[in-house]
């Protein structure tokens, strides 16, 4: 009796470890074969670096805390897009389109570009970027060479199908657009309903450019609260900027609506918004510090070079007068990836859940 109840323990043991062994490999392996990245400096890891540019991170304390040190994110160590890349279970960075050599294009490609945004005058200023234009023909390269390697456009369709298509992108057209007017002579003229309406125009035409490319499965990212960040706050005598933040949100209410109208136009998609300003952040979190940067900061928002950042880098919400510490992107991007079921984060579904979703043939 006693050799029966072992042999039944054994047994269960066996099972019990092979049904581990089996979710671990499930969890760990890739949930899409490709990740692709466009949008501004929130993303950027690399793509500014040579450009003749003051928007950039390539210097300490950037990359304080990131395994290769100061690659051109802005901040002490991975990107929100950096953190979902590995949620989605892929095993290397995304690479820079800028630095491509010798990379896996086949899993995905990041053409972010700091100060950039929807339209082409933003950011200029700072001086030279990757508009979000350029970044699709970049992307139009990318996917030719896919071709070639996979033998043919069928087969690169095939992939590219079932590939995310991450776009974070927005923010400096009003930072450094819609609260400079002098750069684009209608901007002035416009009120914040008709500027966010230009930026969504042009969004859809980006839309549209990215699905004839071959893109069926897309995140859009909104805005944050960009009236609170720490660069406004110090302008503000430590207010938010509130006409800012609804500017901001007029955006995302028109953003949101753009995600159905794609899914109605193009049935064969599945194109879903992140409300990262339903995302919460307190002291349950571990963060003590809401307004002000880890690092001291130039005018730009940008860290002094080789500046000492702050010690307790991971109770601070920003790094430093614009983007997030890598403490603020995990929580960002665990949201995103996976909001359980809450559509005021992650409408109508979660990258995780896009991630799984069937597009079936096109």
């Amino acid at each position: 009796m006693d050799c029966e109840k072992k042999a039944w323990l054994v047994l269960h043991l066996l099972l019990l470890t092979a049904c581990y062994m089996q979710h671990c490999v499930a969890e760990n392996s890739p949930q899409v074969p490709c990740f692709f990245i466009f949008g501004d400096d929130y993303s950027d890891n690399g793509n500014n670096n040579n450009l003749r540019t003051t928007a950039k991170a390539n210097y300490s304390p950037y990359g304080i805390d990131f395994p290769n040190g100061p690659t051109g994110r802005t901040t002490n160590g991975e990107t929100v897009a950096d953190k979902i890349g590995k949620l989605l279970g892929l095993k290397n960075y995304i690479p820079p389109f800028a630095n491509t050599t010798g990379s896996n294009i086949l899993q995905g490609v990041n053409y972010a570009s700091s100060s950039a945004g929807l339209l082409f005058t933003t950011g200029k200023l700072m001086g030279t970027n990757i508009d979000s234009e350029q970044q699709i023909a970049n992307h139009k390269i990318i996917v030719d060479q896919i071709a070639i390697k996979l033998g043919g456009v069928i087969n690169a369709r095939k992939l590219l199908k079932k590939c995310v298509i991450y776009v974070e992108t927005g923010s400096n057209d009003y930072l450094l657009n819609y609260l400079q007017p002098q750069l684009l002579s209608i901007t002035g003229t416009l009120n914040a309903e008709l500027f966010a309406q230009l930026l969504i125009d042009l969004y859809a035409v980006d839309g549209e450019l990215m699905y004839q490319i071959g893109g069926r499965k897309f995140v859009a990212v909104g805005l944050g609260k960009i009236g609170c960040i720490p660069r406004i706050i110090a302008s503000k005598n430590g207010s938010c900027d509130e006409e800012l933040n609804k500017a901001a949100s007029i955006f995302n209410q028109k953003l949101k609506a753009l995600v159905d109208l794609f899914g109605i136009i193009h049935p064969d998609t599945k194109a879903i918004f992140i409300n990262t300003t339903a995302i919460t952040f307190d002291s349950s979190s571990g963060f003590t510090n809401f307004n002000t940067s880890c690092c001291p900061i130039k005018p730009d928002g940008y860290c002094i070079p080789d500046s000492k950042p702050c010690q307790n880098i991971n109770e601070h919400l920003f790094y430093d007068g614009i983007h997030p510490t890598s403490a603020a992107n995990d929580i960002i991007a665990s949201r995103s990836y996976d909001s359980a079921n809450n559509t005021e984060i992650a409408y109508p579904i979660d990258i995780k859940r896009l991630a799984k979703f069937n597009i079936g043939s096109s």
